[in-house]
């Protein structure tokens, strides 16, 4: 039997942890995929060495000393794009079948709509392309007949428990939460906690927001919003256990009350080779588990009072219109001030919480409406928050 065609990945991010292990997979599967684009900030020195490396001809950072920086360092015939606009320039200008967008922020909204314009599959690392703007990303797709691929290892074992049934077949999506590293402790110490204690994931290692993200459950907060639009249930269907050995990595309750589960090691390569060679499963040089040595796997409810980020999420979901991307900018904002050191670990969800309240959900029917939300929101939480705490 022939191998099928490479697949022709534009990598978003790829500086990245994510766009890290993106790589890694593209080494472990020459065969397989082909990076034809790469973005990422403003790493002009780590980007030309990946470059060199994948023989990679359209380029982007988007900051644009790097990105002038950045054409000294490649051949001549090698296209570099610059500011943000330049990742849908980049989108728009590279041949692919595939872009994978691993860009913390906004910054991943129009160069994700922009592929799914031009038909090519969606492959989404990043939170805010889902949350801010599923309902326009989902119906966008839907019209295009483009896949949304999660690279989440969360929405990923839920794609992979889901293989195609329809939402009437799914009773419950029950996303796994390591709880971070504050699930043992008391409130009185959760509200003392430093950001070098926040940032000591149990399980994962991650950037620093999404690290502070898992310590307050705002991450399990964002993916259940993002689950509702990719899975296309309503959120009352999205539920969270915690689960500290990080092991199973999602689950989904269908109508007959059956459960099938995804595990796997905690490596962010397994859902990336996934959902890059997805419908196909490939070999991985990933060790595979050994059940007698993990001896159990635990599991407990979330303690809601003291991680308030969940119903804050179930709130901006259920409500939907801009309320998500409310409910994520001022997160953004909130991580910023605690890791500044200017608010305490508790003031992160009191924020997020004073800002929904305070700024009216509107119409998540355009962009331009959803960018102005969540404009609005970092306003009000930078004001909220610029004080020392």
């Amino acid at each position: 039997m022939s191998c099928p065609p490479r697949k022709r990945v534009i990598l978003l991010g790829a500086t990245g942890s994510i766009g890290s292990s993106t790589l890694k997979v593209a080494r472990d599967l020459p065969d397989r995929i082909e990076i034809v684009g790469m973005a990422a900030a403003r790493s002009s020195d780590e980007l030309a060495r990946h470059a060199a490396e994948f023989n990679c001809r359209h380029l982007c950072l988007t900051d644009p000393a790097a990105a002038q920086h950045l054409t000294s360092l490649v051949p001549s015939h090698t296209r570099v794009f610059s500011g943000h606009d330049g990742l849908t320039d980049l989108v728009r200008s590279t041949d692919a079948d595939l872009v994978l967008v691993a860009i913390v922020g906004t910054a991943g909204l129009r160069p994700a709509l922009a592929a799914i314009e031009l038909g090519r599959d969606l492959a989404v690392a990043s939170k805010e392309i889902l949350v801010m703007a599923g309902r326009m990303v989902m119906d966008a797709a839907r019209r295009r007949g483009v896949h949304v691929l999660p690279v989440d290892s969360e929405h990923n074992a839920i794609f992979q428990c889901v293989e195609g049934r329809p939402a009437t077949d799914i009773k419950r999506l029950i996303l796994t939460a390591s709880g971070g590293p504050f699930r043992t402790w008391p409130a009185e110490r959760i509200a003392a906690a430093t950001p070098e204690e926040a940032l000591r994931h149990p399980t994962w290692d991650m950037g620093r927001k999404i690290t502070i993200d898992s310590a307050t459950l705002f991450n399990k907060g964002l993916e259940m919003i993002e689950a509702r639009w990719l899975f296309d249930v309503p959120m009352d269907r999205v539920d969270v256990v915690v689960h500290p050995q990080s092991i199973i990595h999602s689950m989904v309750e269908f109508t007959d009350h059956s459960i099938l589960a995804q595990l796997s090691r905690t490596d962010m390569c397994f859902p990336i080779q996934y959902a890059l060679t997805w419908p196909d499963r490939v070999p991985s040089s990933i060790a595979p588990l050994d059940f007698p040595a993990l001896a159990r796997l635990d599991f407990e409810a979330p303690r809601r009072s003291d991680f308030p980020a969940i119903d804050l999420a179930v709130r901006a979901g259920s409500e939907g219109g801009t309320l998500p991307a409310i409910f994520n900018a001022a997160n953004e904002v909130a991580v910023a001030a605690f890791l500044d050191g200017r608010i305490s670990f508790p003031q992160i969800w009191q924020t997020v919480a004073r800002v929904m309240d305070q700024a009216p959900a509107g119409n998540d029917d355009s962009l331009e409406s959803v960018i102005a939300a969540d404009h609005h929101a970092r306003e009000r939480a930078a004001r909220l928050t610029d004080s020392p705490a």
